[in-house]
């Protein structure tokens, strides 16, 4: 198994980075915020997981090995793939997710794609004991990065991840407009944390 790697990010997309580790560009899928926080050139070390399909090899990878560890977890539960986990891991940080499921917060997990109230109620069931208790619990949606970007960026970059995550480009267009008026001291802001801003507010509307 593939646990970790260390290497120059060579492509940058919404939901896959590639990774040039040793001359080898390493495809890994990973979360929407996970790819807003980095960029092309940047070099990342990022803890893995190897998805064995029996048509398929998954290589996924997180800035956190938290979150790797919480990616690994939601797949126990019976119907949760890795792609409704990565959804999870694009609106919440892994510390978040362990509060919500913790309090058992049935709404916040329906926000996710994917996940419907039947769902969201089997996660904490059978999460409860799993997932453990959070540690250091933010107020946003997903995991804010240090590194700030331009405003024009973030506009790009989350409507792209927002479009990745499953909504139509008019929707995601309409989200950046409505989190650009609604947020004009946020120009500097990550994009992780833009995008939580804008997924909070979807879930709103």
């Amino acid at each position: 198994m593939i646990a970790s790697l260390s290497g120059t990010i060579i492509h940058s997309g919404t939901e896959r980075l590639v990774v040039e580790v040793g001359g080898v560009g390493l495809a890994v899928t990973t979360s929407a915020a996970t790819c807003a926080a980095v960029s092309a050139g940047q070099h990342v070390s990022l803890a893995t997981t190897l998805v064995v399909r029996e048509d398929s090899l998954t290589l996924f990878g997180f800035l956190e090995s938290s979150d790797r560890d919480v990616f690994e977890i939601l797949q126990s539960v019976s119907g949760f793939g890795p792609r409704i986990a990565l959804a999870a891991l694009s609106a919440y940080s892994a510390d978040q997710l362990r509060g919500i499921v913790a309090r058992g917060d049935e709404a916040a997990l329906t926000k996710v794609s994917g996940i419907g109230k039947k769902g969201a109620q089997r996660l904490i069931l059978e999460l409860a004991d799993k997932l453990g208790p959070p540690t250091n619990e933010s107020a946003g949606g997903a995991r804010a990065s240090s590194h700030g970007l331009s405003h024009d960026t973030w506009q790009t970059q989350v409507r792209d991840a927002l479009v990745g995550l499953g909504w139509s480009n008019r929707e995601a267009e309409e989200a950046v407009t409505v989190a650009e008026a609604e947020y004009p001291d946020k120009s500097a802001a990550a994009v992780s944390e833009m995008l939580a801003l804008v997924l909070r507010g979807m879930s709103q509307r």
